[in-house]
């Protein structure tokens, strides 16, 4: 029975109830380090509890438990999309059933028509984001267990059917261990005219990196972890894709400690020249020269990554911003008011506001990231990762200037990273072009829908449930 008593088993019970991650810890006599294929790979490891396997999928979020502020939530498995608060619930119906209601914005339920070899007694609750829901799935026919997403309102307006339509787009061309891999995407329905559910098939990992936040990870795992982002967006950046929107539950992890970047609705092209609104990349991730809506380039994800890397040091948000002002007011406080060379290549009126404003001279990153936070993370397998390493790593990615800002080439030889360097990791062909043209084109949502039915009407001639993932 679910612990507050609604007789389902719910997102928050799942939480509480079904997981835990815990940090577990490999002899160090059995390290090597002479490919990354030797290298340690166990921090992260998932811990079922005691669940009841067969309980209904209706997934209620319940207003029974109190709500719990983010800084004491307790890692666990719980989503590859964003979680967000609210009442919003799940219900599966297999393929061949009455036909699944469509969801209208107010809708506080999520309904998954998914094809027979995906009973609904296999299914389990992931998370409920703005973009839709996550669930995972077993494939009766393979015995494989996937997650699924099925996308929210899709065709609401232009920007979610763009970015839908986007997002597959950029899944099927892309392919690096570091990145979600595509698996079959499906609609239920047959025609253009009925066309409304759109659900996406990856690879299911253990947990999102906002999970594992408040874990104590020492500094190979910390390293490994970086390294791999770094691997993911190299990838995408030779492929002239930014992605723009890099936060923790935007990576997936497994208890190895393996490392996959999803969800590319907002990723754009290096050659296109625009700026970006303020409700793109989760506040907190945001580089300075999104904040100030400046043309930008691929070094805004490196921005985001070692916010991140920030964050699993030290357990909390570097930069925790209410709003967009309050968030540059945070960055100044921290990092000290941007040269005049920055601030030359931004608007008259940003200009003015930041000369208004008093001078600030900034923290050394040695005040910030105190050898006390580092306590418990030495790897004496490793001498070159050190606490200063990890500074003078941080300070490089977090550089205010982005053209002072280190890019993804330096920061993968970096000593605090370079141990892992493998070939075929960095190296990896970029994927086949994506026609970028498309985002420019002002297209109708209709015209939009028209485009993503054809893209899942090939995918369901060209690929199949049935290969290996």
């Amino acid at each position: 029975m679910c612990v507050c008593e609604c007789k389902v088993l719910c997102l928050r019970c799942v939480v509480l109830l079904q997981t835990e991650v815990v940090r577990e810890r490999v002899p160090t006599d059995t390290y090597t380090h002479n490919t990354v294929r030797d290298r340690v790979q166990s921090s992260i490891r998932v811990r079922p509890r005691c669940c009841p396997p067969a309980v209904p999928v209706c997934f209620q979020r319940c207003q029974k438990l109190p709500k719990r502020r983010a800084n004491v939530t307790p890692p666990s498995m719980q989503s590859q999309e964003e979680a967000v608060e609210g009442t919003e619930g799940v219900h599966n119906k297999p393929a061949g059933g009455d036909p699944a209601p469509a969801n209208p914005p107010s809708s506080n339920e999520f309904y998954f028509h998914l094809p027979a070899r995906f009973p609904a007694s296999h299914m389990m609750p992931i998370g409920i984001g703005v973009q839709g829901a996550v669930c995972s799935a077993v494939d009766i026919k393979t015995g494989r267990r996937l997650a699924v997403k099925k996308l929210s309102q899709p065709f609401q307006d232009v920007t979610f059917a763009k970015r839908a339509y986007r997002e597959l787009k950029l899944m099927r061309l892309v392919d690096h261990p570091n990145i979600i891999k595509l698996l079959y995407a499906y609609t239920p329905q047959q025609t253009l005219d009925t066309f409304r559910d759109v659900y996406i098939f990856t690879e299911l990992m253990d947990s999102s990196l906002q999970h594992v936040f408040g874990t104590k990870l020492d500094h190979e795992r910390i390293s490994f972890l970086v390294y791999q982002m770094l691997c993911g967006i190299r990838y995408l950046h030779s492929a002239g894709i930014i992605h723009r929107d890099l936060k923790p539950s935007n990576i997936v992890v497994r208890k190895n400690c393996t490392l996959k970047i999803l969800d590319f609705g907002l990723a754009r092209s290096i050659d296109t020249s625009f700026t970006m609104t303020q409700y793109v990349v989760t506040r907190h991730y945001r580089a300075p020269e999104i904040i100030l809506n400046m043309e930008y380039d691929t070094k805004v994800d490196l921005w985001s990554i070692g916010c991140i890397m920030a964050e699993l040091i030290t357990g909390a948000v570097l930069f925790p911003g209410t709003d967009h002002v309050d968030q540059w007011m945070r960055i100044v406080e921290t990092l000290g008011t941007p040269r005049p060379e920055f601030i030359a290549r931004t608007t008259p009126g940003t200009q003015r506001y930041i000369s208004n404003q008093p001078v600030v001279a900034g923290r050394p990153f040695g005040e910030l990231f105190p050898d006390e936070v580092f306590e418990g993370m030495a790897s004496p397998n490793v001498p070159q990762l050190t606490n200063d390493a990890a500074r003078d790593f941080l300070r490089r990615m977090l550089a205010f200037d982005p053209m002072e800002r280190i890019s993804v080439d330096e920061a993968l030889a970096h000593p605090y990273v370079s141990v892992w360097y493998y070939e075929e990791d960095v190296m990896r062909p970029p994927p086949k072009p994506y026609d970028h043209a498309l985002d420019a084109r002002n297209l109708t949502v209709e015209q939009w829908k028209r485009l993503l039915f054809e893209e899942i009407q090939d995918i369901q001639r060209t690929m199949s449930l049935d290969e290996a993932g």
